[in-house]
């Protein structure tokens, strides 16, 4: 909660961003990031949000104002009325979900302009967590945890190298695999089941003209066609 700023402020340095950067660059934060005065600022700095709330009283005011209900995944969103004590106009979601008999409900706050309410969420469901895409993933996917080198040196690496294999799956997965059978897959199903398929890649200079794979292997004729669009640079 009270590393949002300074997390920042650093990110601001690392990358050199400037006032029409940020006009640019949305911040996709769950409700750990803050509380409101956070976001807010943030919002007065020129940065868009997309924001989970944190605030349960606030959370029943709103979901009090829903009218109408729409179907997602397995919730329910509806889009209220938002407050006034943002610098910007600010769009505001109440999502409602059944646990344990019982409905829970759930506020986002964006300064975004997206087609449908479901688009909102899905765009935030897809922001980065790293405690769960990359540590977990990484650990089961990639081996990260049962790998040791003896020397600090080696060690660190390794964690690099496991890094730029986390992020040329994760480009692949986004590039090749959105849209097919294989999109629910995780990073340790992609390793296992589908980049340890038999086959054979002709190059011609830096080209990749022909993919062949073990016709006998399950997905195989599927994951031609996933890889023939990632090597050629279209999306479906």
């Amino acid at each position: 909660m009270h590393g949002l700023l300074p997390a920042v402020r650093a990110t601001e340095k690392a990358l050199g961003l400037a006032a029409r950067h940020k006009k640019r660059t949305v911040w996709r934060l769950d409700g750990g990031a803050g509380s409101e005065q956070k976001l807010r600022q943030l919002v007065a700095q020129g940065y868009h949000i997309l924001a989970k709330g944190m605030n349960h009283k606030r959370t029943m005011t709103l979901a009090r104002q829903a009218q109408r209900w729409d179907a997602y995944k397995e919730a329910w969103v509806a889009e209220v009325p938002a407050p006034q004590d943002y610098a910007r106009p600010v769009r505001v979601f109440v999502k409602r979900r059944v646990k344990d008999g019982q409905y829970q409900y759930s506020y986002y706050v964006t300064t975004l302009s997206l087609p449908s309410k479901g688009n909102f969420l899905a765009f935030y469901d897809a922001r980065g967590g790293a405690e769960v895409e990359q540590f977990r993933s990484d650990k089961s996917g990639l081996s990260l945890a049962f790998r040791r080198k003896f020397r600090y040196g080696g060690q660190v690496g390794y964690v690099l190298l496991t890094d730029l294999a986390h992020n040329l799956l994760a480009d692949f997965y986004h590039q090749a695999l959105v849209g097919s059978r294989f999109e629910g897959y995780g990073l340790k199903r992609i390793v296992r089941d589908l980049l340890a398929t038999p086959g054979k890649l002709t190059f011609s200079q830096t080209q990749l003209p022909q993919i062949g794979l073990l016709s006998q292997k399950q997905f195989s004729e599927e994951l031609r066609v996933c890889l023939e669009r990632y090597c050629s640079g279209t999306l479906a």
